[in-house]
């Protein structure tokens, strides 16, 4: 039984601080733009480690936002306390991804499953390789509220490296060739966290640059920050209607 003590060294807040759906960007700047953009009565419930998390309502509803920072480590210690300390149920990752040549500069690709280069999964010592996956019913609301807006939307798999600066020139090759669709540094933890508790997942991002091909074609990081709209109301109108299902437990 995990002691629900709180708040933790990470998160400066109650449970009755967050709603039933938590969007999650890497970015806490990119959590603040959100909360000001597109929620009401957006209040700030953590900035721990400058950490921003906010609560507000979108169409009424209400809607937690928070950063989750770079890497499986630090979505693995957020995730797995607002699953596990704070009584969250679903968590949406929206990101910024690498293309390895399929999906185009700014599509939007939903990641059905995470491959990772990671260590991360050896923590729950099982008899062979745990395939981390997003949850079935958040991706079909998802994919129907992109369709709505008219989005470039790809589903697929996705890895989770934890090398950013790689030292195999040669590795994205071999893992487009199995179908990967591009390369981020979170979901893979996010969805075994999501596993391990209980919970609810699904991560989707927006294709900033490519790993394969024009390697000079690339979002800013403003634009990565600010310019991001229809993966962000696609991610805010899925929370909306999870919320609406199913609220808080």
């Amino acid at each position: 039984m995990i002691e629900k003590k709180y708040p933790t060294p990470h998160i400066d807040a109650s449970p009755d601080d967050f709603a039933g759906t938590v969007l999650m960007p890497g970015d806490p700047l990119r959590s603040r733009m959100i909360a000001e953009k597109f929620l009401t009565d957006a209040r700030l419930i953590n900035n721990v480690r400058g950490v921003q998390g906010y609560t507000g309502k979108y169409l009424g509803v209400p809607v937690t936002v928070m950063a989750h920072g770079m890497g499986m480590p630090s979505v693995g210690i957020y995730s797995y306390e607002l699953f596990n300390i704070f009584g969250v149920e679903r968590i949406i990752r929206i990101g910024s991804c690498g293309s390895f040549g399929k999906a185009k500069l700014m599509d939007v690709i939903m990641a059905q499953g995470a491959c990772t280069n990671s260590a991360y999964g050896d923590q729950f010592c099982l008899p062979g390789a745990f395939a981390p996956i997003c949850d079935f019913e958040m991706l079909s609301i998802a994919v129907e509220e992109g369709k709505k807006l008219g989005a470039s939307v790809r589903v697929g798999n996705i890895l989770s490296s934890d090398h950013f600066y790689g030292d195999d020139p040669t590795a994205p090759e071999r893992w487009a060739k199995m179908g990967v669709l591009g390369t981020e540094m979170e979901s893979a933890a996010l969805y075994m966290n999501a596993a391990r508790a209980g919970k609810r997942a699904l991560a989707m991002f927006t294709v900033s640059d490519y790993v394969i091909g024009d390697k000079t074609d690339s979002l800013t990081a403003e634009e990565r920050q600010n310019n991001l709209t229809d993966m962000i109301s696609i991610a805010l109108n899925t929370a909306l209607e999870l919320e609406r299902r199913y609220g808080r437990k």
